[in-house]
């Protein structure tokens, strides 16, 4: 008898591992992973070249006057369901572009905010979004200044679609990227990973906890400034969303040309979070989160920026859960709490289809 394909009741999809170097654009290409990479090295890349594309880092780091620079980033939000245990889309874009500019190293200053509404999407609905996105921009100390709206016929887009832009001053001299993480570095986690990715999963699939799991969607400017005011040397910052701990990892590692070692025993993981990933069948090292970084630096500053992060970083405590390696150059290695070591790659395809 022939197997059965899996169902797609239980409230997510499942996207078959996809081939490299696809003619069409598929989920997978929106999932963070290897066809993510495939399509900006072949697409994009040439076709935008420029110094501060090569950097790949969260936002581009530009000039300006008066001795600062500029963090420039954009992002855009895709998100099912709108609303969810802990955030929604609203809140989600806001705090998705101000922890990209924080990575950074920068303070995010003013958001821009596009809006592609579905014919039929209640007023009702868009006003609680909008108040959402407010309430996040007070949070984090930033001001939306200008935005764009525009409606598809019914039945063309999924309610709301947000695209967001911002813009941040850097106030360090620190260049704050991959390019700046050097041997000898320690791998700093800010909290527990996987919440964001599980409370959309969960919600999906009506899976009941005792407790809800509630996504971890939160701004990150005010740890990453007490990093930057305490004078450590931060050298490479990155937030864990698409692809989740993992993948940014393995950017850091082949932007930076280095290795990077992890244990898998000092990654933190609540228990709802690993229940609901066994249920599902999923890698919480790969779960996208929202409120959660990856901070980089010097071995020896490595306790007092963890005192700093514990005080300043939503979802703690932090963790040591790694060192910078000379090489192989772009190698991730993960050593599981039996001792024994992998080598962590991206994702061929799309874990969790409309996560952000």
């Amino acid at each position: 008898m022939p197997a059965t394909p899996p169902s797609s009741s239980a409230g997510f999809s499942t996207c078959p591992v996809p081939l490299p170097h696809r003619t069409e654009i598929t989920v997978g290409h929106g999932g963070g992973g290897r066809l993510t990479q495939d399509l900006i090295d072949r697409v994009f890349r040439p076709a935008f070249a420029r110094p501060e594309l090569e950097a790949q880092h969260d936002g581009a780091l530009l000039p300006a006057t008066g001795g600062h620079r500029l963090a420039f980033t954009t992002d855009s939000h895709v998100v099912s369901p709108l609303f969810f245990p802990g955030s929604d889309i609203g809140k989600l874009a806001v705090n998705g572009t101000v922890n990209d500019l924080a990575m950074c190293g920068a303070r995010p200053l003013y958001l821009s905010a596009g809006f592609i509404l579905e014919e039929g999407f209640p007023v009702a609905t868009l006003g609680k979004v909008v108040a959402s996105m407010q309430a996040a921009a007070q949070a984090a100390g930033v001001a939306i200044v200008t935005g764009d709206t525009k409606v598809v016929e019914r039945g063309k887009g999924d309610g709301v679609y947000i695209t967001t832009a911002g813009v941040g001053v850097i106030e360090t001299p620190l260049t704050v990227a991959p390019s700046s993480v050097r041997a000898g570095d320690a791998i700093l986690l800010s909290g527990d990973i996987g919440r964001h990715g599980m409370a959309i999963m969960a919600t999906r699939a009506g899976l009941e906890f005792e407790s809800a799991i509630e996504s971890d969607c939160a701004p990150l400017v005010a740890a990453v400034q007490a990093l930057l005011a305490a004078g450590l040397e931060v050298h490479c910052l990155r937030d864990l969303t698409r692809g989740g701990l993992a993948t940014a990892c393995v950017e850091i590692a082949e932007s930076a040309r280095l290795a990077l070692a992890l244990d898998e025993a000092k990654v933190p993981v609540t228990e709802l979070v690993r229940g609901a990933c066994e249920i599902l069948g999923l890698d919480p090292m790969y779960v996208a989160n929202e409120g959660r970084c990856v901070c980089l630096l010097p071995a020896a500053q490595a306790e007092q920026a963890l005192a700093i992060l514990a005080e300043q970083a939503p979802g703690g405590p932090p963790a040591l859960i790694g060192f910078v390696r000379a090489g192989p150059a772009g190698e991730v290695t993960l050593r599981s709490v039996i001792g024994a070591e992998r080598i962590v790659d991206r994702l061929s395809g799309e874990q969790l289809p409309r996560i952000c």
